[in-house]
């Protein structure tokens, strides 16, 4: 039987399995793909506001042209092509459900040749759709299941590298759209019917100990000389070096990230806070631990954040400085499309200025980021 291509999709709720349509069509908002700053999507801003964050909005500009580029180039060791890419990044836009990143990423897949409708390209599909909505929305239940999955589809671990890597970019890039349109008071425009993440289960995180290990990938033999480079990491990223390094253009980028103003400029204990409380929803044990052992002042905090839900809203309740952080960090992580200005200006009202405030925002949508390197590429024991 003839394989047959269609042209992607009419809107962007998008399905995974494919049909046809009598004639081309169009995205809900086609103008939404034409933007000069793919990174934060032509929100308007003024230039000169945007300056003290350049050191980690410059990266995040590059990150957003190399991930999805124009024309993408496979071979057998890297298959994850651009319709895939562009798929993936508005199945985690619609997670997010923040509407300027679903508009866009949805105009940009429209145009795109979908795969043929052969059985096993629609498997693959569904199964890639499938990782990143979890991955995206309770990273916590991705195992060495998902990962099997994805390699029985063909993925290589170049594609699963770049593919978690994609997730990662979206979920940053849209909880940093929706912090810059609450500090400017733009109205929240939520998706009905979107859950809202939730904490990951404590009972991992009793375990004080446990320490992150990389999974079963196997390492590509073009990347013998990967080890070289493990050096130059930030001490955060360096256990993930070696696996990061099949995605090398945007290495250089993402580490960039880490030595930016986002982590140089925030004050500890906020700092700390942010990263903490990110990790426990995620679901991310091995980063948990790793902030807690630079975080002895926050001893009580820490034990707090490994138990239940319920028991960290008592703690809240009972602590209306940090619940201000606590409260802004936890509605950005669990529901980007919900963060308003109603969350921000309490920390502003605290006397903190207004750049360190989105730095430390914006850092916890990076703490997520890794959060999700980290359980997709490994084990935690």
């Amino acid at each position: 039987m003839e394989q047959r291509r269609i042209e992607g999709k009419s809107h962007w709720y998008h399905e995974t399995q494919s049909s046809t349509y009598p004639q081309d069509v169009l995205p809900l908002v086609p103008e939404a793909a034409h933007v000069e700053d793919q990174f934060l999507l032509d929100l308007t801003i003024p230039a000169v506001v945007l300056l003290p964050f350049q050191s980690w909005l410059e990266p995040a500009r590059k990150l957003a042209q190399l991930l999805f580029p124009v024309h993408v180039a496979l071979d057998s060791m890297h298959t994850f092509s651009a319709y895939e890419r562009m798929s993936t990044a508005l199945t985690v836009a619609q997670v997010c459900g923040v509407q300027r990143l679903c508009n866009h990423y949805a105009a940009r897949l429209a145009p795109l040749p979908g795969p043929n409708s052969s059985r096993e390209s629609n498997h693959r599909l569904a199964q890639i759709t499938q990782y990143a909505r979890q991955l995206a929305s309770s990273p916590d239940v991705i195992g060495s299941r998902d990962r099997q999955h994805l390699e029985a589809v063909g993925l290589t671990t170049s594609d699963t590298v770049l593919m978690n890597q994609i997730v990662g970019f979206i979920g940053f890039q849209a909880r940093v759209v929706a912090l810059f349109q609450a500090w400017f008071g733009h109205p929240v425009r939520h998706i009905p019917g979107l859950d809202i993440q939730r904490f990951a289960e404590a009972s991992p995180f009793s375990a004080e100990e446990a320490q992150w290990h990389t999974a079963d990938l196997p390492l590509e033999k073009h990347l013998a000389s990967a080890e070289t480079h493990v050096s130059h990491t930030p001490t955060v990223l360096q256990t993930l070096g070696p696996l990061l390094q099949h995605s090398p253009d945007e290495l250089p980028l993402f580490k960039a990230l880490f030595t930016s103003t986002l982590h140089s400029d925030v004050h500890s204990r906020i700092f700390s806070l942010a990263s903490l409380l990110t990790s426990r929803i995620n679901g991310s044990v091995s980063c948990f631990n790793e902030y807690a052992l630079s975080a002895t002042e926050l001893s009580e905090m820490i034990s707090v954040l490994r138990q239940d839900e319920r028991q960290i809203q008592r703690w809240e309740q009972r602590h209306p400085v940090e619940r201000v952080t606590l409260q802004a960090v936890q509605w950005l992580t669990r529901a980007p499309d919900r963060f308003s200005a109603a969350l921000l200006t309490p920390l502003l009202d605290q006397g903190i200025p207004s750049e360190q405030a989105i730095n430390v925002l914006a850092w916890s949508g990076l703490c997520g980021w890794l959060n999700r390197l980290k359980i997709a590429l490994g084990e935690t024991y």
